[in-house]
């Protein structure tokens, strides 16, 4: 999935003459806290619910305060993955969409990519969830997958975490089955360390939550 597939075509941009009071309502009916700026069709920078709340007047247009637009963006061709990173790292509620000449072409939200994640993520599948912790060096998925599918079972998806100042690594595995025993107890013959292991749907959708509200606090919604 590509950035410009991911383009929220409801939310307009604002322009330099458009009045603080006008972004602020535009912000809270989108239920964002960033909004784009362009001229025509070049892209200035993004303006927070901070920056107009530092105005003097809201009924200013914004052309006339001296914001300290910052300008991340991701281009239209960049993969849902980059997306991610970016709004994550600069902690946005939206990310503006560019061109090669670097013209506005819409934005993402963060409702937007949580929903992709979910459907590209296997989420809405029934299956059982193994979680493997083992350090960096010894990981292959290679290996992995050969494991789980000599119990006849396959990987719908895996989610990998690090961890700061450890050789560590985290492995979370979406299985196409419910019942995961047998891969299980495959895991330990091979002496591989399991962490968790969720087997039925109610346990499923616990971790579907937690996880989800471990990102929903991180991006700060």
């Amino acid at each position: 999935m590509l950035a410009n597939e991911l383009i929220n075509d409801i939310i307009l941009p604002l322009r330099t003459s458009d009045k603080g009071s006008h972004a602020l309502n535009w912000m809270e009916e989108l239920r964002v806290t960033h909004l784009p700026i362009v001229n025509n069709e070049a892209f200035l920078g993004l303006v927070s619910e901070k920056d107009i709340y530092d105005m003097n007047d809201f009924e200013e247009p914004l052309g006339n305060y001296q914001l300290s637009l910052t300008r991340p963006y991701v281009l239209y061709n960049q993969h849902l993955f980059d997306v991610v990173r970016v709004v994550c790292s600069m902690k946005l509620s939206l990310i503006p969409v560019l061109d090669f000449n670097e013209d506005y072409l819409g934005c993402i939200t963060q409702s937007r990519l949580l929903e992709e994640m979910a459907e590209s993520g296997s989420f809405g599948q029934p299956g059982g969830i193994i979680v493997l912790q083992m350090n960096v060096v010894d990981y292959s998925m290679h290996e992995i997958a050969r494991l789980v599918e000599s119990n006849d079972a396959k990987i719908l998806s895996c989610c990998t975490r690090t961890f700061e100042e450890s050789t560590k690594i985290e492995i979370s595995l979406k299985l196409n089955k419910i019942d995961v025993s047998s891969v299980i107890q495959t895991f330990n013959r091979f002496d591989y360390q399991i962490v968790a292991s969720f087997s039925d749907e109610n346990n499923y959708d616990d971790l579907l939550k937690e996880r989800y509200g471990a990102l929903m606090n991180y991006l700060n919604i």
